[in-house]
């Protein structure tokens, strides 16, 4: 078996929150991913799952590093970027890429699109020749006509904005895309659109994804494997099909009974497996496992004892001392 395209050890992110006025010190200090670890394969899509403010998006940053983590390893093609210099990281960058989730935040409102396009391939030293046959090129790819070269973001629907986000990602031919939530604030219709795009382009380019979502519809319908993260910490682990199927942590479980299902009649009769209380402060995370102030699966050991992420089967892992067994 070949060598994973990404490792991520023990990855760990603390944002301090103010400071005393005297000493400088910090006051407090959020751990926003806590020891982290996977791998994603070539060719592959990792789906990246959980409430808002569970560490999704930090995770994806400093995989980028767009943000440095705390400790930690990220490890690209076999090269640790977490220890290389301004300029090496510069070129790595160009192999790894990040699709943001609001299309218009992330495009500079005064220029037109042909230049947002062209910024990247200026940076990298390509001519201006080669850029316009570039411009056309990534136009194509996701399937804009090439006269919107002309235009201004706010002339373009949310959806023709995120097709430009990702032509824009696609300018150096990465290996690698984060996709941090990049249908979200799209129509459900353009969302269905988009997510094709991303398969079509993964399958003619060979492209690795990490998808970042709180919908779990839409990361099984796009996820090879998915992880479940919680309070900065990865839960469960599975491939896609077996996750959704027979999830192993309470967490999931709950997550995908939360989720409605397309047949009226399955909706109305199925059980529902609700989630007790609210979620925990991250600046006071829970001890022991960090669901169990919610879980009613919960026991004395729990409250003590932090579950390690252990396999269930060949390719299935949860961090659960009484996991699912259905």
């Amino acid at each position: 078996m070949s060598a994973p395209i990404l490792r991520v050890e023990n990855l760990v992110k603390d944002f301090v929150i103010g400071r005393t006025l005297l000493t400088n010190r910090p006051r407090e200090t959020v751990r926003a991913v806590a020891d982290v670890s996977f791998e994603v394969e070539a060719g592959e899509t990792l789906g990246l799952v959980g409430e808002s403010g569970c560490g999704k998006s930090t995770l994806g940053r400093c995989i980028l590093q767009l943000i440095r983590q705390s400790s930690g390893r990220v490890i690209f093609n076999g090269r640790d970027i977490t220890t290389t210099d301004r300029r090496e990281l510069h070129r790595i960058r160009q192999e790894l890429q990040i699709v943001f989730q609001d299309p218009f935040a992330s495009l500079h409102p005064r220029m037109r699109i042909g230049r947002i396009l062209a910024e990247p391939l200026i940076l990298a030293g390509i001519s201006a020749k080669d850029r316009q046959h570039r411009i056309g090129e990534l136009l194509d790819l996701v399937r804009l006509d090439r006269n919107y070269a002309t235009r201004f973001p706010h002339e373009l629907s949310g959806g023709q904005r995120q097709r430009v986000g990702i032509a824009r990602a696609l300018a150096m031919n990465p290996k690698l895309l984060i996709l941090d939530e990049p249908v979200s604030a799209l129509d459900v219709s353009i969302q269905a659109s988009v997510l094709n795009l991303l398969e079509d382009l993964q399958a003619s380019l060979g492209l690795t994804y990490i998808f970042i979502a709180h919908d779990l519809s839409v990361v099984r319908y796009i996820s090879d494997r998915v992880a479940v993260m919680y309070l900065g910490r990865i839960v469960e682990m599975a491939p896609a099909d077996q996750l959704y199927h027979a999830p192993r942590h309470p967490y999931t479980r709950a997550l995908l009974s939360a989720a409605p299902l397309p047949d009226p009649s399955l909706e109305r009769t199925r059980e529902r497996q609700k989630l007790v209380g609210d979620l925990p402060s991250p600046l006071d995370p829970p001890p022991g496992c960090r669901f169990h102030t919610r879980c009613w699966k919960a026991q004395p050991l729990c409250r003590t004892e932090p579950p390690e992420l252990v396999k269930h089967d060949a390719r299935h892992l949860a961090a659960c001392h009484f996991p699912e067994t259905s």
